[in-house]
């Protein structure tokens, strides 16, 4: 299968925006006194600044952002607000280049950047960009994966408290709390082909195949092969679980309780509503999950050289890469 390698911006001094939740930053004005002085120090003009809101948390910055003509979006805070600018940069020649903030971070850890600042704009000074699918669902839009069941249980009962003090190993906290809930029948429908029904735990769609603390969930996933991956999970006591979660750490190319599918329209009904979420954060509650994949429809910032299926190496997941250059 061909990937799509990386291509480097043209324009050296591109005009930009930042869009940034305030309620993830301890301090703005040093955020912002960073990412000026290090964009000017790059000969770049100055950005334009756009904070999000409890009622808007980034789709309509991000296009105001885009209307004024910039050509890269910084996007600073968690899950949510990338996925929101997401929504608004699909189909556009505008690149999106990740500032991480906040503990989900689902993006953030598929291309293998870490939570620091000097690591993000680094990235896109370096020019290097990639085309990537975009999933689609309801109107909205996510880069990494959207989920129905267990997954979406899990981030409903992990506090933001949680997340704050220990980070991402508070997910597995609220991971315990629904081990033993009783499965959902769903019937799983991909491409117009035959119905297939199952008793599952969770039925993700996915982009890119890691989750939360650099766990790979789907190892054949890529991100602009025009083609969403489909884990359908339905361990149904705790030993399978158990085992699933050590066929996932030990990479087995065969994971117990868990059938992965490709395609490129999924619908999944459940029998009852059941918690969702895109890209790591939580949509309302429903009974259908109806994701279509946009194909190579989002510019991304990433680092030279691109060419990996995965965005990160391999390695990224346990050991980040280190940068220099940017103060």
């Amino acid at each position: 299968m061909t990937v799509t390698t990386g291509q480097s911006r043209t324009n050296q001094a591109p005009r930009s925006a930042v869009v940034v939740n305030p309620s993830k930053i301890d301090d703005i004005g040093e955020l912002r006194r960073t990412v000026d002085d290090t964009l000017s120090a790059a000969g770049w003009p100055a950005p334009r600044w756009f904070e999000t809101t409890a009622d808007d948390p980034g789709l309509g910055q991000t296009r105001t952002a885009i209307e004024s003509g910039v050509e890269v979006i910084f996007v600073c805070g968690g899950d949510g607000t990338v996925m929101s600018a997401v929504s608004a940069l699909v189909g556009t020649e505008v690149s999106m280049a990740v500032l991480p903030a906040g503990t989900g971070n689902l993006l953030a850890a598929n291309l293998g950047l870490s939570t620091d600042l000097a690591a993000g704009l680094a990235v896109a000074l370096e020019g290097g960009l990639r085309h990537l699918d975009v999933g689609a669902f309801e109107g909205r839009h996510f880069a990494v994966m959207a989920g129905m069941g267990f997954d979406a249980h899990m981030l409903e009962a992990t506090s933001d408290t949680a997340k704050a003090s220990i980070g991402w190993p508070a997910y597995v906290l609220g991971a315990v709390k629904h081990l033993r809930d009783r499965p959902m029948r769903v019937t799983v429908s991909i491409d117009g082909g035959t119905p297939m029904r199952r008793r599952a735990r969770s039925v993700l769609v996915a982009n890119v195949g890691r989750l939360q603390g650099g766990v790979r969930l789907l190892g054949d996933a890529q991100p602009d092969d025009g083609i969403l991956d489909i884990a359908i999970l339905t361990p149904n006591t705790l030993r399978k679980w158990v085992r699933l979660g050590w066929g996932l750490l030990r990479r087995s190319d065969r994971v117990p309780s868990m059938e992965v599918f490709r395609g490129s329209r999924i619908e999944v009904i459940s029998n009852r509503p059941q918690p969702r979420q895109l890209d790591g954060d939580l949509v309302e509650t429903g009974d259908r999950l109806l994701v279509e994949v946009i194909p190579q429809s989002l510019w991304l910032c990433v680092p030279q050289p691109a060419e990996d299926p995965d965005l990160a190496a391999d390695e990224a997941a346990d050991e980040l890469p280190t940068w220099s250059g940017v103060g």
